[in-house]
């Protein structure tokens, strides 16, 4: 039984006894029965009145508590003309378009938020209140090289990337650049922000190894510019002064003149080295525009071989194709992309030693690509991040240039490389034409 029904109900008891009675104490006075019937019959309708104006304000009441409930700030209600209902009305009212506007400026604002993720090239990780991955975008999906669908619900720690260690081991509110394989640079943020008065985390990734590369680029070509400069200018005057001076060797004794002569041919010939080894560095800085045109990758991978056949031979190194599925040629510089097989060939049968095997893959997974993986112990995991880095190298007498050389061809091209651990231990350089 309602609320309501009870108050009718106790109207009803109340009046109906009393009406009784006055029937039977007054059914001799037939005027004061009917003055005393209509008496109760008036309070009778008016208690039945307030109780309806009660209960209604109660109706409206609960009408709008379950509006709310139902997140419904669309409908209103009418004025009745009762004062006290009225003003709850309009309060009612004021009320559920002020809901009505911020929730609708809230849907705006994370539309367009949703939007900006969606579309940054900052890559942007969001982690729930237990610090597993809630959101990912695009760009941190490319940087951690895993889908969103695969992040999700892990923990940092967990996901099997290079970067996604990194991350979980930054503090809230710590920003470092990351050194990734193939010369890669991130800029990784650790924020936080109070989400339903409990803090959560965010991660801002953003690549920086196109601006760090030019900025590498531009201070290494200034120095070597400067450095060839004045080694070429002293080469060459002392080069000349050392051939000047052969005109003397008649005049000196016939025990003198042949260690004279040897000593200013190893002059003239370490003054040669020196310009060789500077040339070495000036060829980065002068690399010019790729002149691109259709090549057989294959044809141009065997006959780089052939080239090296003898030195892989002394070595006892194999070298084998695994798969090499047809691939239509590929707009390249012939020139420079030789340059980058036969620098990442010579590195792969340096690392070998002696007997070993290197392991050639081509094929067309999406896009063309081209893999060179050798038996020898890979790469340490301290030297992994600075093989790119420019004069870096683990070799005794290297000038770290190789990979740099390879880096800028490679980019100039436009073409994806990297140079990571290979399924069989060794190093495994790879690129995507």
């Amino acid at each position: 039984m309602t609320l309501r029904s009870r108050f009718i109900g106790y109207l009803l008891v109340l009046h109906l006894p009393f009406a009784g009675l006055a029937v039977v104490l007054l059914l001799r006075n037939r005027l004061w029965l009917l003055a005393v019937e209509a008496a109760f019959l008036l309070s009778l309708s008016w208690g039945l009145r307030l109780v309806h104006r009660l209960f209604g304000t109660l109706d409206v009441l609960r009408s709008g508590a379950q509006l709310l409930n139902d997140s419904d700030f669309q409908s209103r209600f009418h004025e009745t003309g009762q004062t006290e209902l009225d003003a709850l009305v309009r309060v009612y009212n004021r009320m559920a378009d002020h809901l009505r506007e911020e929730r609708t400026q809230l849907q705006e604002q994370h539309y367009l938020l949703a939007r900006i993720l969606a579309v940054s090239p900052s890559g942007i990780a969001i982690l729930d209140f237990d610090g597993r991955i809630d959101f990912v975008n695009a760009a941190a999906e490319r940087l951690l090289g895993l889908t969103a669908e695969a992040l999700r619900g892990r923990a940092l720690a967990d996901v099997d990337a290079p970067l996604a260690r990194e991350l979980a081991a930054l503090a809230p509110g710590e920003a470092r650049v990351v050194a990734l394989w193939g010369g890669r640079r991130v800029k990784c943020h650790r924020g936080s922000f109070v989400d339903r008065g409990f803090p959560r985390s965010f991660l801002l990734l953003e690549e920086l190894t196109e601006e760090l590369r030019a900025s590498e680029k531009a201070a290494y070509g200034k120095l070597i510019r400067m450095m060839s400069h004045e080694i070429n200018n002293s080469v060459g005057a002392v080069g000349s002064l050392l051939d000047s001076f052969r005109g003397y060797a008649p005049d000196l004794g016939e025990e003198d003149r042949s260690d004279f002569l040897q000593a200013i041919t190893v002059a003239v010939t370490r003054l040669e080295n020196l310009r060789a080894f500077m040339n070495g560095f000036a060829e980065v800085v002068r690399l010019p525009p790729p002149d691109r045109r259709p090549t057989d990758v294959k044809q141009l991978v065997d006959e780089i071989l052939i080239l090296l056949r003898p030195e892989l031979d002394r070595r006892r190194i194999a070298v084998r194709w695994e798969t090499s599925e047809p691939v239509l040629p590929i707009e390249l510089d012939r020139n420079q992309i030789e340059q980058v097989l036969v620098n990442v060939l010579k590195n792969a049968h340096e690392s070998i030693g002696e007997d070993g095997a290197i392991t050639l893959r081509l094929g067309d997974q999406g896009r063309p690509f081209l893999s060179i993986e050798d038996s020898g112990p890979g790469i340490p995991e301290d030297v992994r991040a600075l093989l790119f880095t420019p004069f870096f190298s683990t070799k005794r007498n290297g000038r770290g240039l190789g990979l740099t050389l390879v880096q800028e061809i490679l980019s100039a091209h436009g073409f994806e490389f990297s140079l990571g651990t290979g399924e069989g231990g060794g190093a495994e350089f790879r690129v995507g034409f």
